[in-house]
């Protein structure tokens, strides 16, 4: 009778109820710069500003460098057009007739016997 009487029940249906579905929406994580990266971004900059000093001490010790090499180029080159000024005079003042002239005006005669004749330039 069981079985019978459990035949003739009705099932009452329950509505389906549709769970929403929820979107799984990527969860963002706030990139966070640990203390190694800091400490390593930190050391960067410094190695970084270092070297822009080095590179521009350098810079500045050529400067420097160039500057006193103008200089002793323009030294030398006066000195060049003195030796040449005084090498003119030089050629000037060693003038056989000048010499001659200064000779007769302290009283030097020319004896040919004691003369030497010396090759020069």
């Amino acid at each position: 009778m069981a079985v019978r009487a459990r035949q003739f029940q009705t099932y009452v249906e329950q509505p389906v109820v549709q769970v929403p579905k929820h979107t799984i929406q990527p969860v963002k994580k706030k990139k966070r710069v640990t203390a190694k990266e800091k400490l390593l971004y930190i050391a960067f900059v410094v190695v970084m500003a270092l070297m822009a000093v080095v590179v521009l001490q350098k810079q500045s010790s050529i400067q420097q460098t160039t500057i006193e090499i103008q200089d002793i180029q323009n030294q030398i080159s006066e000195i060049s057009k003195q030796n040449v000024d005084l090498k003119v005079k030089v050629a000037e003042l060693s003038n056989y007739d000048r010499i001659m002239e200064k000779a007769k005006a302290l009283g030097l005669t020319l004896n040919e016997k004691n003369v030497k004749v010396v090759p020069g330039e």
